[in-house]
């Protein structure tokens, strides 16, 4: 038979995907590498179908090694006899345990067959939780920030796991970038925060992400011209045409997008 790595979503039990919650639903044994992943799961499982695995809290690689070819060992004839899903926070390809088990199935139980069901991740879900739009044609960087790293170039970046604000924030303020923090967003266990404060988060919490933006960033979307067309500074044609002189980056860039797609070019109206 399977087994499915099925990706729960940033925390909330009602985020799990339509998918998601239908091969938890038929699988015959679901197993969860850590409580919070097993609270989001027990909200679509019995407890009697949720499987227990034990991962040590090291970062010893042959330690690692032994916890994860234990527990594919545990986990294979299950598979091979049924249905059986792995589950993980956010999606199972995306800073995951599941890769792990992967790997180690594949070196040692070839004949193991495994699928994913993506989950929502929080690379995309942050967007919401912090008030943020990352327009067509902008970049977007996603780094680790842990123990106080901070990694700076990019005009945009996501960073997970940043475990000490202050001092992340700290040298990405002094590179000249905007920070704004979201802290166990969509979770029901532990309090959601949202700030630009790095002092309101000095305690490390492993489940705290940052979107940071290089000040004086242009990125206009071309519908952003609405917002001052009552100014004057956009025109709008009789045929519904709207001037914006060349545009943005990311306006050039959703006209190419568009232009790519089959639409024709909107003509340009001269004042």
């Amino acid at each position: 038979m399977t087994l499915y790595g099925v990706g729960l979503g940033p925390g909330d039990a009602d985020l799990v995907t339509v998918r998601g919650r239908e091969v938890l639903e038929d699988a015959d044994v679901v197993y969860s590498p850590g409580r919070l992943s097993r609270s989001v799961a027990t909200a679509h499982v019995p407890e009697a179908r949720i499987g227990d695995l034990g991962f040590p809290m090291t970062r010893d690689e042959e330690e690692l090694r032994r916890a994860w070819k234990a527990a594919a060992e545990a986990i294979a004839p299950r598979a091979r006899d049924g249905t059986v899903a792995f589950v993980t926070l956010g999606d199972p390809n995306v800073y995951s345990t599941f890769g792990h088990l992967r790997r180690t199935l594949a070196a040692f139980h070839p004949d193991v067959e495994v699928a994913v069901v993506p989950g929502v991740s929080a690379v995309t879900a942050f967007t919401t939780a912090l008030g943020i739009e990352i327009a067509a044609g902008a970049s977007l960087t996603l780094h680790e920030a842990a123990r106080g790293a901070a990694p700076t170039g990019p005009d945009r970046m996501v960073l997970f796991k940043v475990t000490d604000v202050p001092a992340t924030h700290e040298q990405l303020v002094e590179a000249g970038y905007d920070v704004v923090y979201g802290r166990r967003l969509y979770m029901e266990q532990g309090e959601t925060v949202v700030t630009d404060d790095p002092e309101a988060l000095a305690d490390r919490d492993y489940y705290t992400l940052a979107y940071a933006e290089k000040r004086g960033l242009e990125s206009a979307p071309a519908t952003a011209s609405f917002r001052t067309a009552e100014s004057g500074t956009t025109a709008e044609s009789t045929d519904g045409t709207v001037s914006t002189d060349g545009g943005s980056d990311i306006e050039r860039a959703e006209r190419s997008v568009g232009e790519a797609g089959g639409d024709e070019p909107p003509r340009r109206v001269r004042r």
